[in-house]
């Protein structure tokens, strides 16, 4: 039951990122949705909506929902990547 339960908050917090992505992004010529990693994470909501916003990136990454360079995101360092929705 732990395991489902934990299952069903991964997929409620990629779903929050997917919103907060379309809110905080922009389109791209070819209609994509991106945002800069660190433009999510100054995000006063997103601050208070993920406890772990580098957790969820990489569950959402590992589903294929988002891509962006790299395996781990680090504030200050990574502001600048580009976090690309793929699913919409």
């Amino acid at each position: 039951m732990n395991l489902l339960k934990t299952t069903m908050n991964v997929e409620h917090e990629i779903s929050l990122l997917v919103e907060e992505i379309r809110r905080l992004g922009t389109k791209n010529a070819d209609g994509q949705v991106s945002v800069k990693f660190g433009v999510l994470f100054a995000d006063e909501k997103c601050a208070n909506l993920f406890e772990a916003l580098v957790g969820t990136l990489k569950a959402a990454k590992r589903r294929k929902i988002v891509t962006y360079q790299g395996e781990l995101l680090l504030q200050g360092v990574h502001d600048n990547v580009d976090i690309m929705l793929l699913q919409d």
